[in-house]
């Protein structure tokens, strides 16, 4: 009789104080490779990081590795983002350290980030380079670990873990972050590793999934059930709440003039990551930022946020005034309501939920002072509102992932800012979440609001976007008008 190469019986496993897989029975045969779905928080991720042997559970877990295999006889769990650290073994970076060169010195390149991961799996370096140049990462050799948006830093996990090629892959949320081009082909390299032997369990609810894909399952009450096929369906639609009234109205704005770039360029060394920039955003308008990986968006957004400390040398103005004239990084901020992977890797994880949303009134990581009693009335309607009701005391990271991205969403927009900077705000969201999501900013966008969405894929967008600009390699290659204004 053959034994299953993944055999779970009996599993428990609690996360945060909450049971999240109870007397959970799998099987996962020689052979097979598996897509695990279903809802946000249901155990999917404590599953994977279980299987992988990074989280204790009660029970039983066997993986019984083929000892004639020459595939390394391991399983590799990639999780969802991955927190890199310094040359000094550090990883509590603070969020505006990433566009400061000095402080890029202090981590690893790119390069030798693989080198060091080859030298350790015993790995060729002459194999990663096909890997490299599929995903599009070839160039980043020399680029520092800190310098990477979250799209770049999941490559370079997806592609250390094609090149060990261990006998089982498990990736959460495998395509976070990448464009449509970097989708594609990592199917194709999803499928080879599979040709050559790598069983795969992937934790997604995407429906373009590699063609090793064959067998698909969700978590339903605590155990996993095998299913036809993903459904987006069974997610829970989200009770219509009519919008809290004080984002109804349209926010003052200090100038009709948002954004505008004269020819700006920004420059790491030798290495040019924006040319030439010309750009104008007008109060009111509604913007989609698109290209691929590593075209340059988070560097173009950190001048808007006045996060980049480069924007002091070109002709940059924010909201009506010359980028160096005597404002502050704060001043800018009142203006902006931010959110983006990079924004949710530095923020406060032990803040409560409410006070999460409530530090969005101060810019802040984290809340530090007393709320008057309109401001804690407005954080109480919007907990309400995205339906984290039962969620407000809890800490931030004692929830799972998407229930964290819709509460950084929220404090986004309490402010009711003049200008809403998306930076794939539904990383992390299933589809149910992202439609509830973008319904919110259609009806903030209504009221004239000015929005700057980041985005790869038009099926996942708000319906209120009146423009388009493209970057490719650092420059723009389109602006254009995709939905006339009434």
């Amino acid at each position: 009789m053959f034994k299953p190469f993944v055999y779970i019986q009996d599993l428990n496993l609690s996360y945060h104080h909450k049971v999240v897989l109870k007397d959970l029975y799998w099987e996962m045969n020689v052979g097979e490779s598996y897509a695990i779905g279903g809802q946000s928080g249901t155990g999917k991720t404590s599953l994977a990081k279980a299987i992988a042997g990074l989280v204790p559970y009660q029970g039983s877990i066997e993986i019984d590795f083929n000892v004639q295999s020459k595939l390394p006889r391991e399983v590799l769990y990639v999780e969802s983002w991955y927190q890199f650290k310094n040359l000094e073994g550090v990883a509590n970076f603070y969020y505006q350290q990433r566009y400061t060169s000095q402080q890029a010195k202090e981590t690893l390149t790119v390069h030798a980030e693989l080198v060091s991961y080859g030298k350790e799996k015993g790995l060729h370096l002459d194999q990663v380079e096909p890997i490299l140049e599929a995903l599009g990462f070839s160039t980043f050799a020399s680029s520092q670990l800190i310098e990477l948006s979250s799209g770049e830093h999941k490559k370079l996990q997806l592609v250390k873990a094609l090149w060990l090629k261990p006998q089982l892959l498990i990736i959460d949320q495998p395509y976070t972050g990448l464009d449509v081009a970097s989708r594609k082909n990592l199917n194709i390299l999803l499928d080879q590793a599979a040709g050559e032997g790598v069983q795969l369990i992937l934790v997604c609810n995407d429906p373009e999934l590699p063609n090793c894909i064959r067998s698909f399952a969700e978590i339903i009450d605590g155990n996993l059930v095998k299913v036809d096929a993903l459904e987006s369906s069974n997610s829970i639609e989200n009770p219509s709440i009519e919008i809290p009234d004080f984002l109804k109205e349209s926010p003052v704005y200090s100038s009709y003039d948002i954004v505008k770039m004269v020819n700006v360029n920004i420059s790491y060394g030798e290495k040019q990551v924006l040319k030439n920039i010309n750009w104008e955003v007008k109060a009111g308008e509604k913007w989609l930022l698109q290209g691929h990986n590593g075209s340059g968006k988070s560097t173009l957004l950190s001048l808007v946020n006045g996060d980049h400390p480069q924007s002091y040398a070109n002709e940059l103005y924010l909201f009506g005034n010359r980028r160096g004239s005597g404002e502050s990084i704060w001043d800018i901020k009142q203006h902006i309501g931010l959110i983006s992977p990079e924004f949710h890797w530095y923020f406060d994880p032990t803040a409560t939920v409410w006070q999460s949303i409530a530090s969005g009134f101060y810019d802040t990581v984290g809340l530090f002072q007393q709320l008057p009693y309109t401001k804690s009335t407005q954080v109480d309607e919007l907990i309400k509102y995205f339906g984290l009701t039962e969620n407000k005391n809890e800490l931030l990271n004692a929830l799972p992932l998407g229930k964290q991205r819709l509460v950084l969403l929220a404090r986004t927009i309490i402010k009711n800012p003049e200008l809403l900077i998306l930076d794939e705000p539904c990383q992390g969201l299933d589809q149910q979440q992202t439609k509830h999501f973008n319904r919110l900013v259609d009806e903030l966008c209504s009221n004239g609001m000015t929005l700057i969405y980041v985005g790869h894929f038009e099926s996942q967008l708000p319906t209120c976007i009146e423009k388009r600009i493209l970057l490719e390699k650092g420059e723009v290659k389109v602006v254009e008008t995709i939905l006339e204004s009434v």
